[in-house]
């Protein structure tokens, strides 16, 4: 038996996620002490400065004007975001309520629709609750995740649209001020959305557990449906947001920089607003309805299997709501890491941004590892059993211990990695910012091979982590892995979200006409956020990874799938087209950014060359059409490569059973992890290769310079075509491995008793 009572069990993780939120309530009034108003900067003085002078020459005469400025810039970006948002959601929700009775259907159909009791699956004698209200339970409990998930992104948008303005003016009064009030930003969309998925997750579970009462196998089938929510939402916003966002910046980089010669964010270029709600809608919108579909994937999977082991025979509940408690004690370390840094140390220098943020991730890594031991002593019996493929393997708690801790420290491994591909202050990106020397062509070579070397690394990370779980714990062992590397969510979102804050902040200061000392300020915050974001990416891909085998291994245990032989003309079928469709995914989404840009960029020099006087500062652009453009164009171009992903395995599962279904999602997964990483991080270096030679720190960066010459051209074409790559193609593609294996755990009933409707009649 654990030591920790089930009542306990039962406190704790409401009580987690609850603490979780009044924080993030919390550092969301300490960011609204910065006011948008003209009276901002009375005197006073406390340690995080809202009442501090301003030390830059904005504290005189224009100072009223700079800050009506920025607020109006702030209202623009807002009401864009919003605005998409809303059009975005209509047609999901379209989707969803369809999605939803096709749920209901497929899985009602299972048993004919009968209100009959059914023998259970692993516990042999006894009988759990009839398929219909299986497939009742899953549609609501999709249903719920997805709106979670839409409620996430929304949330997500609304505070950065708030602190980007309030950012930029912190600036005034040093780099210190405005880090604080992006990365305080940062953790109420983090810690906001750990928090409330927990709470959902477990608050779901206690209401259907009224109604499933000891049959925990029905009850933890349903609650995949949750999963599946959160991530079709995710599919959609991350792919729609991916698009809006890169058509714009394609569009204003290639006429503003490339052709015009005027600098990123310039309030004359007409796609600027466009470009800056992207950053809203996509990295913050988007990244965060991904990571929580991650989270609600990897905590669906762990508890899935965990109801087929002894906890759920035995019916031990704090044993069950393990995968629960792990996140619940990770809520409470990202809550003391975020601490340090914005209370314990303060930054007083450009140069100490960067590390202040990857300590964030080291200190969370640490003290999660502490934690976890304490929480997998008291929650885990010293032995219990799982199954694994139908035979039983015993496990001890400490080696479900060292399964979480491989896959935390896994993922601090892929950050790292990821970092050093992506950061400018390492010899990769350098060497990409050099070949710029000879024109885009070399630049082009040299960001290709840096994205396919990248993968190396990670993989073996992965690989190793797989190896060393499934030995452990099978299934289970994976599952906790991947949960292990979400466990410090809340601390990598706040560090994710920090990024496009910052990026707003620089492109109001430009737009505002603030100094270039500001700019300055503000370019150094986002050039740490843009290497912090590619970390992000890399482990919201490696967890993918470790989800998206745990729900395989559920799937294929759910179906009766006794083993999945790759020489079998079924599943070899399978693993071929699967591999392709990370490809064919790519393929829509970058054609997708590149049809969008086109006609941004003709809509960009239209305005040049039509509206008097736009050159000189004298005539206004017109941001509106450049926002309606991105707009029509993601709302549109979002639909096929989400159909895809969706429809894929209802059509294999339907029509050729369940093990080429498990072909498919073995191959998808191999091909899909391998082109995210790569796509994820030569987008992130090629960026950071332009950000090199712009900022011209060193005396090998200003002998490529300055802007506007041929070798800032050349890095600036670079950035383009990588934009898609890292914002779009790659981050949606680890949507598509977890995506469609917790589509293939969902229906699996209704493929394992109707499917393979050729093969039946071939």
């Amino acid at each position: 038996m654990a030591i920790l009572s089930a009542l306990a069990t039962e406190v704790l993780i409401p009580v987690a996620g609850i603490i979780g939120i009044a924080f993030a309530v919390v550092q969301w009034v300490l960011v609204s002490k910065v006011k948008l108003s003209p009276a901002a900067a009375a005197s006073g003085g406390s340690k995080n400065g809202y009442g501090d002078y301003l030390i830059e020459e904005e504290e005189g005469l224009n100072d009223h004007n700079v800050v009506v400025k920025c607020a109006e810039i702030q209202n623009a970006i807002s009401e864009g975001a919003t605005s998409f948002l809303f059009t975005e959601y209509q047609y999901v929700g379209i989707f969803m309520s369809i999605f939803a009775v096709v749920i209901f259907l497929f899985l009602g159909s299972v048993e004919g629709f009968s209100t009959k009791s059914q023998p259970c699956t692993y516990s042999v004698g006894k009988y759990c609750k009839p398929a219909l209200f299986t497939a009742l339970f899953s549609t609501a409990s999709f249903l719920l995740g997805a709106i979670t998930s839409l409620v996430s992104g929304f949330l997500g948008m609304k505070i950065a649209t708030y602190a980007n303005a309030r950012t930029t003016l912190e600036a005034r009064k040093g780099v210190g001020k405005a880090f604080i009030t992006a990365f305080r930003s940062g953790a109420v969309m983090g810690f906001l959305l750990a928090s409330s998925g927990l709470v959902v997750l477990y608050i779901t579970i206690n209401v259907f557990k009224l109604y499933y009462g000891d049959d925990w196998e029905g009850l933890f089938e349903s609650i995949t449906g949750y999963g599946l929510g959160g991530s079709s939402m995710a599919l959609f916003g991350r792919v729609g947001g991916g698009i809006y966002t890169k058509a714009a910046d394609v569009g204003a980089d290639l006429v503003g920089k490339v052709e015009r010669n005027i600098p990123e964010d310039d309030p004359r270029n007409p796609a600027v607003i466009a470009d800056n709600v992207g950053d809203n809608v996509g990295d913050i919108a988007g990244m965060g309805s991904d990571l929580f579909g991650s989270y609600a994937e990897s905590s669906c999977a762990a508890l899935v299997v965990a109801s087929i082991s002894s906890f759920g025979i035995n019916h031990d509940f704090t044993g069950m709501c393990y995968p629960l408690l792990v996140s619940s004690v990770g809520i409470i370390v990202c809550l003391i890491t975020t601490l340090f840094a914005t209370d314990f140390f303060e930054i007083k220098a450009v140069k100490e941004i960067e590390p202040a943020l990857k300590n964030q991730l080291i200190i969370s890594t640490a003290l999660m590892t502490v934690g976890i031991a304490i929480i997998s002593w008291l929650a885990l019996p010293a032995k219990f059993t799982i199954y694994n493929f139908g035979a039983q393997k015993e496990v001890t708690n400490w080696g479900l211990f060292f399964c979480v801790a491989i896959g935390l420290w896994a993922g601090l491994i892929i950050g790292f990695v990821t970092e050093y591909y992506t950061s400018n202050a390492y010899s990769p990106v350098q060497d990409v910012a050099d070949s710029c020397r000879t024109g885009a062509a070399t630049n082009v070579i040299f960001g290709l091979a840096l994205g396919y070397k990248s993968v190396i690394i990670p993989i073996f990370a992965i690989a190793v982590s797989i190896y060393v779980s499934f030995s452990i714990a099978a299934m289970y062992g994976i599952a906790v892995a991947a949960l292990g590397m979400l466990s410090t969510i809340a601390t990598g979102l706040a560090i994710d979200a920090y990024g496009p804050i910052s990026d707003n902040a620089g492109g109001i200061a430009e737009m505002a006409g603030m100094s270039h000392r500001i700019r300055e300020r503000t370019d150094a915050l986002d050039a740490a956020g843009n290497t912090t974001a590619a970390i992000g990416k890399g482990f919201a891909i490696g967890s993918a990874a470790l989800v998206s085998l745990a729900l395989f291994g559920a799937f294929v245990s759910r179906a009766g799938v006794k083993v999945v032989d790759v020489l079998s003309p079924k599943v070899f079928i399978g693993l071929i087209v699967g591999a392709m469709l990370p490809y064919w995914f790519s393929a829509m989404t970058m054609k997708s950014v590149g049809s969008a840009a086109l006609k941004m960029v003709e809509e960009v020099r239209r305005q040049f060359n039509t509206i008097p006087g736009l050159m000189e500062g004298t005539g206004k652009p017109d941001y509106a059409t450049c926002v309606k453009i991105s707009t029509d164009a993601s709302i549109k171009e979002m639909i096929p490569p989400g159909a895809l992903v969706m429809l894929t395995p209802l059509i294999v599962g339907t029509l050729f059973g369940v093990e080429t279904l498990s072909g498919v999602l073995a191959g998808a997964l191999v091909s899909g992890v391998q082109i995210a990483i790569s796509a994820s991080n030569t987008g992130g270096a090629w960026d950071n290769a332009k950000k090199y030679i712009e900022a011209g720190a060193s005396e090998h960066a200003r002998s490529l310079g300055p802007k506007g010459s041929d070798c800032h051209k050349a890095a600036v074409i670079g950035d383009t075509i990588g934009d898609p790559l890292k914002d779009t193609s790659g981050p949606s593609l680890n949507i598509l491995i977890k995506l469609m294996a917790v589509e293939s755990l969902v229906f699996a009933p209704f493929f394992a008793t109707h499917g393979g409707l050729i093969f039946k009649y071939l």
